[in-house]
């Protein structure tokens, strides 16, 4: 348990606080907040920081206690396990999931966190972890497919004081840097999330000499009571005693063996909401294990009833007490150290589908299909022809699946703030060329309210190297909810100069490629809501004409158009009603199959083996 050195210590003074006190705060708070991202796309160099924002700040009060930011709160977990001083002027920095309780979830993401100190007294905590292009280890990019500990993973930063009373402890930060491979990256990357966090401490201390220190905290108070209060309502009106269970897969582990299994039952004692995942397979041999941190799951379970249920509400910590999150030790979510985490990323995008499967089956008009299913990978690292080395990691995005209020967006990310890379900053800074950067047509899952499509983007590489991807549902599909049929599945695929075409697994490294192959990197699409017969006709068409759907596809939806987007109605009719006779009846969930069923379609498509049975650690 850490100790807190203040030369002033004593409790803060509750105080009434007006609503326009509370409001004024808040939006300050909120703004901080995304002045902390400013700050970091402005001074950081990595592509994956600064142009695809994989970063998450948040700022919370002298518990730690996140008022505002995303993906959940760091400085509890922190607390509970550094064992030493926290001093005014430090600043703490570690990579390491197993010393902070899964706060962070893989070596690669580099954690910073800040006391903020005013008038002797922690008055606050600020906190940021972005994602490094590379922290050593066997492959570039840090995240090998094929691991079997963390340690192969990288350099594993124990929680550190990068700072000490204001003073940068240089020998330790060369250290770390030495065991990297792009060194100029990762400096100026944490230089820019010391700066970020810096900028919202003084907001902080800002805040507290305008208002006073006691009225500040006394606001924090009233957020995070709203909160609870409100989120208290939303699990009595929508979760039942009545226990619900869902299960989702992650297709493999990287090194053949699969799929491993995602089991969660949810239902409510009393004022509570219960999350056991009980059911889950053990720990996985290889590095898909994803050490799910207890808060970071309940921001999960709160972000989702409050978009879908009441957006107004500000996301903070304080509804945390009403949420009982059970996750089995030595599981694939709370796997025992040294247990291999580079690829945790599959595991924690299908929380997210799992998530969606559980929180709408009981008002199935709220259900949201499949989509969230994997945060794809691709890696490029070589020397080029000047002798310079060059180093690629980007973040790929699938389709949305289809939802309670609409359509999914094509080629979209679900991770919050995220964007692509441009492609004109790929071809400046890499040697590449994006050949094609393009939805594909008829992948988003056929319903009432469409899934999203996925993209195929096409990479021409310019220069010798090596490429390693990570992404999964290339054998599971994004199922589709309310009678929507399921988003199709993603596939990668080299086509070499010599003229031959090369099906990569989904999970992939040290894969050589040479000037002018082409990988194109598909990803999956959305699962459908609802009944895709009952789907306006004349919107398909339309889709038809936009080349989002084929003339094939729109068959799916018993539509008859041309490829101009011409529809033809009483075609159309006369295809619905052939079409509702001869179908079973609906479901609310539609997989695509059974396990087995999918891996035989899986390999008569691709020529892909099927998963071997898992192999647990």
């Amino acid at each position: 348990m850490a100790r807190i050195i203040e030369s002033n210590p004593g409790p803060f003074q509750p105080v009434d606080v007006d609503l326009v006190t509370v409001d004024i705060i808040e939006n300050a708070l909120r703004n901080a907040r995304y002045e902390m991202d400013a700050v970091l796309f402005r001074t950081a160099m990595s592509p994956g920081i600064r142009e695809q924002h994989d970063e998450f700040p948040l700022i919370a009060d002298h518990r730690g206690r996140m008022v505002v930011g995303q993906f959940g709160s760091f400085i509890g977990g922190f607390l509970d396990n550094y064992a030493g001083d926290i001093e005014e002027g430090d600043v703490f920095l570690t990579s390491d999931p197993y010393s902070c309780d899964g706060a962070i979830s893989h070596a690669n993401d580099w954690l910073v966190l800040m006391p903020v100190f005013l008038d002797g007294r922690v008055v606050g905590w600020t906190a940021m972890f972005g994602h490094m292009t590379d922290v050593g280890g066997k492959v570039p990019g840090s995240l090998p497919t094929d691991a079997h500990s963390i340690h192969e993973e990288g350099v594993v930063i124990p929680p550190v004081k990068i700072y000490k009373a204001g003073v940068q402890n240089d020998e330790l930060l060369e250290l770390i840097l030495n065991q990297v491979r792009m060194k100029q990256w990762n400096r100026s990357d944490l230089n820019a999330i010391v700066a970020a966090c810096r900028t919202a401490a003084r907001r902080v201390v800002e805040l507290c000499r305008r208002f006073g220190t006691d009225t500040y905290i006394s606001t924090l108070e009233a957020l995070l009571d709203r909160n609870y209060r409100a989120m208290s309502q939303l699990i009595q009106n929508t979760i039942s005693e009545e226990k619900l269970t869902f299960t989702d897969y992650i297709d493999d582990d990287g090194l053949g063996n699969g799929p491993y299994k995602i089991h969660c039952t949810m239902w409510r004692e009393g004022n509570k909401v219960v999350l056991d995942f009980a059911g889950t397979d053990p720990q996985s041999a290889g590095p898909i294990n994803f050490f799910m941190n207890v808060n970071m799951f309940k921001m999960f379970f709160g972000i989702y009833m409050i978009m879908v249920f009441d957006p107004q509400i500000l996301w903070n910590d304080g509804f945390y007490p009403l949420v009982d999150v059970r996750i089995p030790e030595r599981s694939l979510l709370r796997p025992a150290y040294p247990a291999a985490l580079s690829c945790r990323t599959h595991g924690l995008g299908r929380i997210f589908d799992v998530l969606g499967g559980l929180l709408g089956q009981r008002q199935p008009e709220f259900l949201c299909a499949a989509g969230f299913s994997s945060s794809p990978h691709l890696m490029y690292s070589g020397t080029d022809s000047k002798g310079e080395w060059f180093q690629l990691y980007q973040i790929g995005f699938g389709g949305i699946p289809g939802r309670p209020f609409g359509d999914g967006p094509d080629g979209h990310s679900l991770w919050p703030s995220f964007t692509n890379v441009p492609n004109e900053f790929l071809e400046a800074y890499f040697p590449l060329v994006i050949e094609s950067y393009e939805t594909l047509v008829d992948s988003g899952g056929a319903g009432f309210f469409r899934g999203g499509n996925g993209i195929d983007i096409a990479y021409r590489f310019l220069e010798p190297g090596t490429i390693s991807i990570h992404d999964d549902r290339w054998l599971t599909y994004p199922w589709g909810v309310n009678g929507g049929e399921p988003g199709s599945r993603s596939t990668k695929y080299l086509l070499r100069t010599d003229g031959s075409r090369e099906i990569l697994p989904s999970k992939c490294d040290n894969i050589a490629v040479a000037p002018n192959d082409v990988l194109h990197y598909v990803t999956w699409g959305g699962g459908g809501w609802g009944d895709a017969l009952t789907r306006d006709p004349a919107v398909v068409a339309l889709e038809v004409k936009r080349g989002l759907v084929s003339v094939a596809g729109a068959r799916r939806y018993g539509v008859v158009a041309s490829a101009s987007g011409e529809l033809d109605g009483p075609a159309t009719e006369a295809l619905r009603a052939s079409l509702i006779a001869s179908r079973p009846a609906l479901g609310v969930f539609n997989h695509g199959g059974t396990l087995e069923e999918l891996k035989d379609r899986c390999q008569a498509e691709t020529g892909l083996e099927p998963p071997r049975d898992p192999i647990f650690a």
